[in-house]
């Protein structure tokens, strides 16, 4: 126990605050899990009670790794590119032939990160969308698989992108040294792109149920509304402008630029991911995580913002990269 209390202790007070919002609005929808069947019964609850015992869990392995410090989370997050990417591909139209492929993808994704692992930067940012963008579809040629070539050489790598790459730039920021994050170090970095992104669809999500009027991409996702949207976007910006500066080095033009865009790009990759699913003919890529989906369904906003809060902190905060 001293040991724990020791741990969180050594770790900066921005970030422990930070801690704590979140664990004080899982709390609150925790009580709302449980009070409103009594308040309002007659309805079917079950869907938010799986949901929020489910952020429970995701929120404790985050918590934890990030504490845990870059080594824990880089594991985690390893984790969740290979069941996100093993997701894809078991819905993806993949064949038999495939199977050679499909080794060489699962083994990207520890060459990727151990890139990370060892500290090289160049070779991460380059591997995936050169090397293996190009060796990949020349295996394919030199296996003799010909047929559907573009297509399928395509659904390789744009799952590879999506699934590894994207997500590995949450790994490359807890590399960041403490001094250059004196906010709340590598981990206050990280936090703060998770809580801007996931607070985005969760503003979405309660803004369009309580405002939405006007469907706003009904092909695609016929749940989301222009009030939905606008009112996340425009929520979520206020957040990162207030919140960001205590977790994170950005000011000035870069703070402003991150809050007008990590938005729209999380609402990008919900509804990128949507029509992929539509596509495909399913609701949601797994049933991994109880009232969510699969992990693909969670992190579906995340590949999208990762790279894009990556390069902006980069630019105008950051040294190392």
């Amino acid at each position: 126990m001293q040991a724990i209390i020791a741990a969180f202790a050594s770790q900066p007070a921005p970030l422990l605050w930070g801690l704590a919002g979140v664990l004080a609005a899982l709390t609150l929808g925790a009580l709302a899990a449980v009070l409103l069947p009594r308040l309002k019964p007659g309805r079917d609850y079950r869907n938010l009670q799986e949901r929020m015992a489910s952020w429970w869990v995701m929120a404790a392995l985050i918590a934890g790794a990030l504490l845990g410090g870059w080594a824990t989370t880089t594991a985690l997050f390893t984790l969740i590119s290979f069941l996100a990417l093993k997701e894809f591909l078991s819905l993806a139209p993949v064949s038999r032939e495939d199977r050679p492929l499909i080794l060489a993808s699962y083994l990207v994704i520890l060459a990727s990160y151990g890139f990370v692992v060892v500290g090289q930067y160049m070779f991460y940012v380059l591997f995936i969308p050169v090397y293996v963008f190009i060796v990949m579809p020349f295996a394919m040629a030199c296996l003799g698989q010909t047929k559907s070539y573009l297509p399928r050489a395509s659904l390789f790598h744009w799952g590879l992108v999506t699934c590894v790459y994207n997500l590995g730039f949450i790994a490359l920021l807890m590399r960041v040294p403490a001094a250059e994050a004196p906010q709340a170090g590598a981990a206050g970095l990280v936090f703060m792109l998770l809580l801007a992104t996931e607070a985005n669809d969760v503003l979405q999500y309660v803004t369009g149920k309580l405002f939405g009027r006007r469907k706003i991409m009904p092909k695609v996702s016929p749940n989301k509304t222009w009030e939905g949207f606008l009112g996340g976007w425009i929520l979520t910006a206020i957040l990162i402008v207030l919140v960001a500066p205590q977790l994170t080095p950005l000011r000035g033009v870069g703070l402003y630029i991150m809050a007008l865009t990590l938005p729209l790009a999380g609402f990008a990759g919900d509804v990128t991911m949507s029509a992929v699913k539509r596509d495909i003919g399913v609701k949601d890529t797994s049933s991994f995580i109880p009232g969510h989906g699969g992990v693909l369904d969670r992190a579906d906003s995340l590949v999208f913002t990762a790279p894009l809060y990556f390069h902006v902190m980069a630019y105008f905060a950051l040294s190392t990269y």
